[in-house]
């Protein structure tokens, strides 16, 4: 609270202006800081979300640590109240310098490092602190333009404050991504910070300030707005070369959605990777011992209808389009760049086999919870090739919920199989999902097949691990009641990779890992953690 007794004008020099438009002034500047601040902490919460995975954790770890700073900054602001305005000024240019950056240091220690936990950490404590000083500042100044009571001054900037989050909440996802994307709308952010700041300082209070911290402070905010300029002058630089250390020299397409960031790589279809937020979802080295491991099995009985949720990639269709009994696939997919890159792209269609030319198949872009509720079809095969469940996003498509939905769909007869991340890396959050199915009285058969050898990039549902020696996928096939019977389709192609030797191989492999007495995921309550 500001002591009332202490003067806060004394022999201060008189303002510029008038005390009301002084305290207009102040409160603008407050609105302006407060959206800065706030698009700061989505940015780190979505970087975070996108560089590190599980979106709640790390949501959490921002926000918990961001709001204890802000508590420490509040502290420490009391020793500049006394030089208040050149206080300000200076917490503004190193609040700008060091919010507007914070995405692109992210990203870089997540493309050169393999780690940005630390960095996320640091970031969230600087910004925090120096957020937390805002307000203490503030009181003050706002108290040297216009004498008033300290319950109207708090209620006053309180209100400026609360606002200017709203916009800076509502700007981040609808205009600052969309147009500028996450490290272009953090520079243009901490311009912004640092112009409305230094602004404030050097006009409104610049009789208090002396010549030497005036020119400190022209000088401070100057240098910070030259350097994001700068950075994002280059940023498109800085995001090819972060790109090529995350993916290699091969980078084809790169392309930024409202859903994700999909990065293929790899000169032709023998060559391609595919990823999806620094994930790889498919390697043309093994990607046929995954999708056949995912769909011939389930295709062991009826047919004629196939679903496929997720999968945009066209792969898992190639594998149903062998059956020259299937008469329609339907493949829901979330993101409409998925299709079109799977339709489009030379190295990509020529690897599904251009399964999107089929007239059986049939796209639909919606989030498969969301169909399923609505959709009256059955199929005799519904097959999840969905993000792993590790990833925050997706937990709801792993849910009891979810694959009630999914019992309903399915036809007398009908099989449905899941791919349910790695069984060796993460065997919880396997058997949690088969947990789950069996929730809603899916009979389930586990298995598992291997992939992919070492040396590839890592991904939480689909590959790769430096520290092991061959990753593996973990698969469900579960039909109404009574688990289906694991074996390859009758009257179906030959698959490359997979026979009943691998599948009884598989099933006993994934017998002897099982975890009993786990309890099913559901909306309200979420049992899935990445833990890569």
């Amino acid at each position: 609270m500001i002591d009332q007794q202490t003067s806060l004008r004394g022999g201060a020099a008189r303002l510029p202006v008038r005390p009301r438009t002084g305290r207009f002034l102040v409160l603008a500047a407050v609105f302006v800081c407060a959206a800065c601040g706030l698009v700061y902490e989505l940015e780190l919460v979505a970087l975070a979300s996108y560089l590190i995975g599980d979106s709640v954790t790390q949501a959490s770890v921002v926000l918990s640590v961001m709001v204890f700073a802000m508590g420490i900054g509040s502290l420490l602001a009391k020793r500049l109240r006394c030089r208040a305005a050149v206080g300000f000024g200076m917490v503004e240019a190193a609040l700008a310098l060091i919010g507007g950056s914070s995405a692109l240091v992210l990203y870089a220690s997540f493309a050169w490092l393999g780690d940005s936990q630390y960095a996320l950490v640091g970031f969230s404590l600087a910004i925090g602190v120096l957020i937390g000083a805002e307000i203490p500042l503030l009181m003050t100044l706002i108290q040297r333009v216009d004498r008033q009571d300290a319950g109207g001054a708090v209620a006053d900037l309180f209100a400026a404050d609360y606002v200017g989050a709203l916009v800076g909440g509502l700007a981040f996802p609808f205009l600052l991504l969309p147009l500028l994307g996450q490290l272009t709308g953090a520079l243009f952010t901490g311009a912004v910070n640092a112009a409305a700041g230094g602004a404030l300082v050097l006009w409104v209070f610049r009789r208090d300030l002396t010549p030497r911290s005036r020119w400190l402070l022209v000088l401070a905010n100057g240098s910070v707005i030259a350097v994001l300029a700068t950075a994002t002058v280059l940023v498109d630089d800085f995001e090819r070369a972060a790109r090529r250390a995350v993916y290699g020299d091969r980078v084809r397409v790169a392309v930024r959605t409202g859903v994700q960031e999909i990065v293929l790589t790899g000169a032709d279809r023998d060559s391609l990777g595919l990823y999806l937020d620094g994930r790889l979802r498919v390697s043309a080295r093994d990607e046929y011992r995954y999708h056949e491991a995912l769909v011939h099995p389930a295709m062991n009985g009826p047919r004629a209808r196939v679903l496929i949720l997720g999968g945009g990639d066209g792969l898992a269709a190639r594998e149903m389009l062998r059956y020259a009994d299937v008469r329609s696939v339907t493949v829901v997919e979330l993101d409409p760049a998925v299709t079109r890159l799977a339709r489009t792209d030379p190295a990509l269609s020529g690897l599904n086999g251009h399964a999107y030319r089929d007239p059986r198949v049939s796209v639909v872009e919606a989030d498969a919870f969301t169909w399923l509720r609505a959709d009256r079809g059955r199929y005799d095969v519904v097959v999840s090739d969905l993000p792993d469940p590790g990833i925050t996003a997706s937990t709801k498509l792993y849910s009891a919920e979810f694959y009630g939905l999914v019992a309903e769909a399915l036809a007398p007869g009908g099989r449905l199989v899941v791919h349910a991340g790695p069984l060796g890396a993460r065997p919880q959050t396997f058997w949690t999902v088969e947990a789950s199915m069996r929730a809603v009285g899916l009979g389930t058969r586990p298995y598992r097949v291997t992939g992919r050898y070492t040396g590839l990039a890592a991904s939480p549902d689909r590959g790769g691990g430096e520290d092991r020696e061959r990753e593996d996928w973990g698969f469900l096939l579960a039909g109404p009641g009574a688990a289906p019977r694991l074996a390859p389709a009758a009257g179906g192609p030959v698959p490359r990779s997979l026979g009943d030797r691998e599948l009884r191989e598989g099933a006993r492999a994934a017998d002897e890992a099982r975890l009993p007495g786990l309890i099913p995921s559901t909306l309200v309550h979420p049992r899935y953690r990445e833990d890569v």
